[in-house]
């Protein structure tokens, strides 16, 4: 029998090829480009839909570590961000396009893996599924997860950054630089606010008209991913200690750190585009082109997307799944990405990369391996498996979620999570020991 896997996103490819790894096959199911959901503008796999940034790439930060981990479980995903890297400093930034199409190549190219281009609105639970649809499941297919699930499901708001012309922008009016001159030191442009100027751009955060949320979509904000103008709603301060935080960002044309700056990313290996970092927003697309249009720099900006936002779903991961991301209650059916509340690119990957040796080892007849809880992997399923806190929300991965390490009194913070680090990547290594592949093939990061 088959493994099914219904989504063809970040968390379903990855789970598809984890299984076919494992030596089982696949039948992955993606509804697109016949029909698509209220984000998608592509109908390819693995499509990016906010962010082209899949965040910090050194093993300092917990999601670098977690990308570390998913190499050497020879993850599809980490292997094409890799393959269509953009400059973004310290940070893994990608080209969506030449991403997209390096998942999708290295899918088509392993036969166990039965793409279907084809919507799925029913779960047998009588078949070894895998349901990673993202966040955004269209009404049949959300109604046969209720099916499931009962009232465990909940939701809440994303966000999407604007994406403006290179050719559009007036560099004059910025420098180039990255916090902390990391990476190449240049990777990012920078417009700097002064008091004055930054006081200005909060009124019109404030006053411009935003985007009404229908009633069926009232619901809380995710906390790491809030609209700007939410974030100015809250205080003065808040953007300035936030997306638009000056820090590390020393203006070397007048030796000063500015009030406050506006960073401006790379979206593509052409450098055609870029996107204002951290600035998703519910502001109408008239509201964003006066307000965006007075920074310096963006005056007579191209916009090629406008911020937008929409609602993603989630389930109660604590009380629906256990700790191989399979819903209690049943034989064969696992959640993975960010459907399950695992907020984040390379978390929803964890989660497919995750299900997909779960799932397939059970198919096998295969003996369960955990996964070993000091692992950033296993830091993703501490917040999944977290019953502590009564309102379940999504989360990136955190240094927060690690076990601590022993005899930590004493250690400064980059000591001590050095040594997550290193504890964490030794324990992953004796896990990959005991779900040796059974398939090796090219095209994985391993």
């Amino acid at each position: 029998m088959r493994l099914l896997v219904i989504g063809g996103g970040l968390a379903g490819c990855e789970a598809a090829w984890q299984a076919v790894r494992q030596g089982a096959e696949v039948d992955l199911y993606e509804m697109r480009p016949n029909t698509s959901g209220p984000a998608h503008k592509t109908g390819g796999l693995a499509e990016l839909v906010c962010s082209n940034s899949l965040r910090g790439a050194g093993l300092e930060n917990a999601v670098g570590l977690l990308k570390e981990e998913l190499t050497r479980l020879g993850s599809v995903i980490v292997a094409a961000a890799r393959e269509a890297a953009v400059p973004a400093g310290a940070a893994l930034a990608v080209d969506r396009e030449r991403f997209s199409k390096g998942v999708e190549a290295r899918i088509a190219s392993q036969p166990c893996i039965h793409v279907h281009r084809e919507e799925v609105t029913e779960i047998d639970l009588d078949r070894p599924t895998i349901v990673a649809c993202g966040p955004l499941p269209r009404e049949p297919f959300l109604k046969a997860i209720d099916d499931v699930v009962g009232a465990g499901r909940l939701h809440y708001f994303d966000a999407a950054s604007p994406i403006v012309a290179a050719d559009s922008i007036d560099e004059s009016k910025m420098y180039r630089k990255s916090r902390y001159d990391k990476g190449g030191g240049e990777d990012y442009l920078n417009i700097p606010l002064d008091r004055e100027r930054y006081r200005q751009f909060l009124n019109d955060l404030r006053a411009l008209p935003r985007h009404e949320s229908k009633p069926f979509e009232k619901a809380p904000y995710f906390e790491g991913c809030l609209p700007i103008e939410e974030m100015a709603d809250r205080g003065d301060d808040v953007l300035r200690f936030g997306p638009m935080k000056p820090v590390g960002l020393r203006d070397p044309r007048t030796g000063k750190t500015p009030y406050a700056v506006v960073q401006l990313r790379t979206e593509n290996l052409e450098g055609t585009a870029y996107n204002l970092v951290g600035f998703q927003t519910r502001l109408t697309w008239p509201s964003q082109r006066e307000a965006f249009g007075r920074l310096a720099g963006l005056e007579h900006a191209e916009w090629l997307r406008f911020g937008v936002m929409h609602r993603n779903t989630f389930i109660n991961a604590p009380r629906l799944l256990d700790a191989t991301l399979r819903l209690r209650e049943t034989q064969a059916l696992y959640f993975a990405g960010q459907i399950t509340g695992a907020e984040g690119y390379v978390e929803a990957a964890a989660c497919g990369a995750m299900a997909g040796i779960h799932a397939a080892r059970a198919l096998l007849g295969l003996p369960a391996v955990a996964v070993p809880r000091e692992t950033a992997l296993g830091a993703v399923v501490a917040h999944l498996q977290n019953t502590q806190t009564p309102d379940f929300q999504p989360s990136n991965i955190t240094w927060a979620a690690f076990p601590e390490v022993v005899h930590a009194r004493g250690m400064g913070r980059s000591e001590r999570r050095a040594r997550m680090a290193e504890r964490a990547l030794a324990a992953l290594d004796r896990f990959i020991a005991e779900v040796q592949p059974a398939r090796e093939f090219a095209g994985s990061s391993s």
